[in-house]
């Protein structure tokens, strides 16, 4: 029969399985490395895994395809409940590359900083000790201890092509939407621009692709609270900047937000 049902760009999925957690179906796998439609008669055509592909790799196709059998999902569905139970594990709840596993990240105030971890290595005799020397704790000409920055990142991945679009991070979030040279270039860009923030980054130069559709379905599906860009003063930077105004517009949400560009030397222009 002819009928609406999912189709996978295999040049397009990275492989990390969100697509297939989302399938409430079980009609997606994760096989060498990349998405598949391991059954047609799982597929239902709702398309719960679209949102959830951050390369936005899954689309609707009609074609000749078997009739959704919801008996045998169901069936399956027993099956993996009775394996699961057997084994006494849970169900895995990311399928693919670790790397791309969304997640929120809890910071620690009590966390040991970076000098205090190269003194105690100093202490332990590290043979990269002589690292620990040049970095201590203790500032040699006023003898009040250094401060090291801690990192302010609150959510993995920052990626605008990985991160998933209904992500629960971004439940009430303000928006960092940053080219990513933008953090090598300003020294205390943690600080001023991450602290506080879900960040998203992305090179429109080297990525070769409009941010716009992927930032447009974040802006609509989510609460976002505000959204903050940082770009570089180099032209092709303004591309970040225009896929970011593109997609608040787009999303029919009116947000505050506001644009900083950062110059090739590490100050603020505006």
């Amino acid at each position: 029969m002819i009928r609406k049902i999912i189709h996978i760009d295999e040049e397009k999925c990275n492989g990390c399985g969100l697509c297939a957690r989302a399938c409430h179906e079980s009609a997606i796998g994760i096989i060498d490395g990349k998405a598949k439609l391991l059954r047609e008669d799982y597929c239902d055509g709702l398309g719960d895994c679209l949102p959830a592909c951050p390369t936005n790799a899954i689309s609707f196709v009609e074609r000749e395809a078997a009739a959704y059998d919801e008996a045998a999902v169901l069936e399956n569905k027993k099956k993996l409940e009775a394996q699961s139970a057997d084994t006494n594990t849970a169900a895995p709840v990311h399928n693919g590359c670790p790397g791309s596993m969304a997640r929120r990240i809890q910071r620690n105030d009590n966390l040991p900083s970076f000098s205090s971890f190269l003194a105690k290595r100093h202490n332990n005799n590290d043979k990269n000790a002589g690292l620990a020397d040049q970095t201590a704790n203790t500032d040699t000409n006023t003898g009040a201890a250094s401060s090291i920055p801690e990192s302010q990142l609150q959510q993995w991945p920052v990626q605008i092509k990985l991160v998933p679009i209904n992500a629960p991070y971004f439940d009430g979030a303000d928006l960092l939407i940053a080219a990513d040279c933008t953090a090598y270039a300003y020294a205390n860009f943690h600080q001023d621009f991450i602290k506080g923030k879900i960040t998203l980054i992305g090179c429109p130069k080297l990525d070769s692709v409009d941010y716009s559709e992927k930032l447009t379905e974040i802006i609509r599906q989510n609460n976002i609270k505000s959204v903050t860009i940082v770009r570089m003063e180099v032209p092709c930077c303004g591309g970040i900047q225009n896929a970011a105004i593109n997609a608040m517009k787009a999303s029919g949400k009116f947000l505050p937000w506001q644009v900083y560009t950062i110059s090739t030397d590490g100050r603020i222009l505006a």
